[in-house]
């Protein structure tokens, strides 16, 4: 920020910006004092001061001891702004060069380095009442707004006309070796669960490794007694069929021996009445049945040999059965 000085020899001129709050004096009072303010003046007789009137933020870091006198290490920011101006003008050094327009001093850092000294103070009195694990389990939150109560009734920012608009705490941590010693249990707690947690993962997957391979079992089992079964059935569907087969074959052969029983005692009944026929005959009559079937079959003798003894023996016969001849 900086007003805007425009010099015409015995005379100059002045263009604030509107966030700037800018007092002129002559003779040690002030003669024009507002924002954004565009004025001629004489450099010779006139003294002017610009204040900043938008917020500004100005980073906290603070080490302080716990009650059991660990470090403790505070970030975060403020933000103030300027309440009464010409107070504060009066109180601090806003003076600019009538020729740069720029600050002849250091005001900003002035104030910063005021409100650091407060926050300090008001941050080591907290941290000096509690241990350094309440601190840390509390949090930047109480800190927060024990240093905003703080402020608020501190008489030193209101005599000089500024106000704490809003303090930011980002951090509220204990020195590296303590927190890594802090760390540790929860730490080992947290791997505790972690190595917990696998366990029980690996405990869950060798009993779903059981699960399944109990279950490849049984199948397997019920395979394999499903084939003995289906082996069964297959061998008394066998039997079964080689007893109907032999069956029918029995059946079949005994069919077959009773159409020869049958046929052949026909043919023997036939033989035997045949036979009965020819026994009760007299011998001329069979011989002549048999010459008859003799004369039947003589085309197709070739040779016939009667002997004397064959002849004479059919004579024989035949005078035998012949009827004797009445006398004359």
């Amino acid at each position: 920020m900086m007003a805007h000085v425009r010099n015409f020899g015995f005379a100059a001129q002045l263009r604030a910006d509107a966030s700037s709050h800018v007092i002129r004096y002559r003779n040690g009072r002030a003669r024009q004092s507002g924002r954004g303010l565009v004025f001629w003046f004489r450099p010779e007789t006139a003294s002017i001061a610009e204040l900043p009137m938008d917020d500004r933020e100005m980073a906290l870091f603070v080490k302080g001891r716990s009650q059991d006198f660990q470090t403790v290490a505070v970030q975060g920011t403020l933000t103030w702004r300027v309440a009464d101006p010409e107070l504060l003008a009066a109180r601090v050094d806003f003076t600019i060069g009538l020729r740069s327009g720029s600050w002849t001093a250091e005001p900003i850092q002035r104030i910063e380095t005021r409100l650091a000294g407060l926050v300090n103070q008001a941050v080591l009195q907290y941290l000096a009442q509690a241990p350094v694990q309440a601190l840390l389990d509390a949090g930047p939150d109480p800190l927060r707004g024990a240093l905003q109560a703080a402020l608020a009734h501190d008489p030193a920012l209101g005599e000089i006309g500024l106000e704490v608009v809003a303090i930011r705490l980002t951090n509220l941590a204990p020195s590296a070796e303590l927190e890594r010693a802090l760390q540790t249990p929860t730490f080992e707690a947290l791997q505790q669960k972690a190595d917990q947690a696998t366990f029980e993962r690996r405990a869950l997957a060798v009993e779903k490794e059981r699960a399944i391979a109990e279950n490849e079992l049984a199948n397997r089992t019920e395979l394999a007694r499903r084939e003995q079964q289906l082996i069964a059935e297959e061998a008394a569907n066998a039997r079964t069929r080689a007893a109907g087969l032999a069956e029918a074959q029995q059946v079949e052969a005994a069919a077959e021996a009773e159409r020869i029983r049958t046929v052949e005692g026909a043919r023997a009944e036939a033989e035997q009445a045949h036979i009965a026929i020819y026994r009760d005959l007299p011998p001329a009559v069979l011989l002549g049945l048999a010459a008859r079937d003799l004369a039947g079959k003589l085309d197709t003798i070739e040779h016939l040999n009667v002997t004397p003894d064959l002849l004479a023996s059919l004579v024989g016969e035949f005078r035998r059965e012949a009827p004797a001849l009445p006398a004359r």
